[in-house]
């Protein structure tokens, strides 16, 4: 879900785990010389989801990566299929109150920008919660902890799937992000 914690999480992720970083969205834009805001204004939604499975389609495929996806890449079932087949997938789930609570002030999300955005963060999650369990190999409840606690949780699931050597991550992340 948008505020979910995608990319600030993925990002300290990919540097306690020694691991490049992409977020599909910053790609998107590149791409398209712009903001996402822009494009879904000027060319549908339609056609930016058509260019999100193609950039998903691409870097799901990448060894290593860690990848924060936007909250409407599950939409599509190519996209759903591209990142179970080729990556582990973690579900960081919040409730509509806790996303609306960050998000209240945010003027770049096109699908908020309406009238009611707690309302509509509630039908994004009816319509998305499914997907995103049937997509996600783990499922994380945010909530309201730091990202340093945020990624730890994270860290203890893959350990505990094997996906992660212990030795080779830290006994607990600070919250350093790179510069």
């Amino acid at each position: 879900m948008p505020g979910a914690g995608k990319s600030t999480a993925g990002r300290q992720l990919a540097h306690v785990l020694g691991r490049p970083f992409m977020d599909a969205d910053h790609e998107l834009e590149r791409r398209i010389g712009g903001s996402i805001r822009s494009f879904f204004e000027a060319e549908g939604e339609a056609a930016f989801r058509d260019l999100e499975e193609q950039v998903i389609g691409e870097l799901a495929q990448q060894p290593g990566l860690v990848l924060a996806t936007g909250g409407g890449a599950v939409l599509r079932p190519a996209n759903r299929q591209a990142l179970r087949q080729h990556s582990t997938v973690i579900y960081l789930r919040a409730t509509p109150e806790e996303l609306f609570r960050r998000l209240r002030h945010d003027t770049q999300r096109p699908l908020l920008q309406v009238a009611d955005p707690l309302r509509r963060l509630r039908e994004l999650y009816r319509d998305r919660d499914p997907l995103y369990r049937e997509t996600a190999q783990f499922i994380i409840e945010t909530g309201r902890p730091s990202v340093a606690t945020m990624v730890n949780m994270i860290l203890m699931q893959l350990e505990l799937a094997g996906l992660v050597d212990p030795a080779q991550v830290p006994a607990t992340v600070g919250v350093r992000l790179p510069r």
